[in-house]
């Protein structure tokens, strides 16, 4: 028998670490008010322990669907939603407060505020991209932020980022959970909240989240590390957009 180490399909020479899929059925249980995913029968918890609880079938059969996908080893980083309840029920319960700053702390230096200052034609597509948004959110939340030209932060109205701490700080945890995810993965406290309050579908935030970077890859190219990240990085907003479908 060879002593040599299995390795991950696909991937010569890395160590596959993943575990093995240890389940053959995946099913839903109603249980009181929430829903569980089951594994051969044995319900799912989080990492801390916690029973997964979710608040209605429709976000339980996302999540059962993402443990149906997994084939012979469980990838666990192609699981967005799972691993965004993990983060609902062993973070979001008890750090609402801490979970509402860092999306405030994205309005500080919102996305969305700084305009290229060169070239003008890049400057002109995100004015007329983010500009609309900015405004419903100033019109719709209260979150007026102002825009600038270049990477200088503007201090922002006060008044502004309290408007989005109250309204973070109020969602449930499931719904703060999301929003969070979303702020980080597009950079913008605007495009998240315009995610969560079904304003915009993730998926298309985060190609306003790219307007830079694609105006690049049309002036140079793209490479192949390049194009798999913004793959992934898709992938997450798709997944983001089913989150908030189910919670609808």
């Amino acid at each position: 028998m060879s002593d040599k180490p299995e390795y991950a399909k696909g991937v010569k020479g890395e160590i596959d670490q993943r575990p093995k899929r240890f389940y053959k059925d995946v099913a839903l249980a109603s249980d009181g008010d929430g829903w569980r995913v089951t594994l051969d029968g044995k319900a799912l918890r989080t990492p801390n322990g916690n029973p997964l609880l979710l608040p209605g079938e429709a976000l339980a059969a996302v999540i059962a669907d993402e443990w149906r996908a997994q084939q012979e080893r469980i990838d666990l980083q192609s699981m967005y939603n799972t691993r965004l309840a993990h983060v609902a029920i062993d973070r979001a319960t008890r750090a609402a407060a801490e979970l509402a700053a860092e999306a405030v702390r994205y309005a500080e230096t919102d996305l969305v505020c700084h305009l290229a200052d060169a070239p003008p034609k890049l400057r002109d597509r995100q004015q007329a991209s983010w500009g609309p948004l900015r405004e419903w959110a100033a019109d719709e939340m209260g979150v007026r932020l102002k825009a600038v030209v270049g990477i200088i932060p503007q201090e922002q109205p006060k008044e502004s980022l309290e408007a989005m701490r109250r309204h973070v700080a109020a969602l449930d945890a499931f719904r703060l959970a999301g929003l969070v995810h979303g702020v980080a993965l597009l950079g913008s406290a605007v495009l998240g909240l315009a995610v969560e309050r079904a304003r915009l579908r993730a998926s298309d935030a985060y190609e306003l989240s790219r307007l830079d970077e694609q105006f690049q890859i049309e002036l140079w190219g793209e490479d192949a590390e390049a194009t798999r990240r913004t793959e992934r990085y898709r992938a997450e907003a798709r997944a983001l957009d089913l989150w908030f479908d189910a919670l609808a």
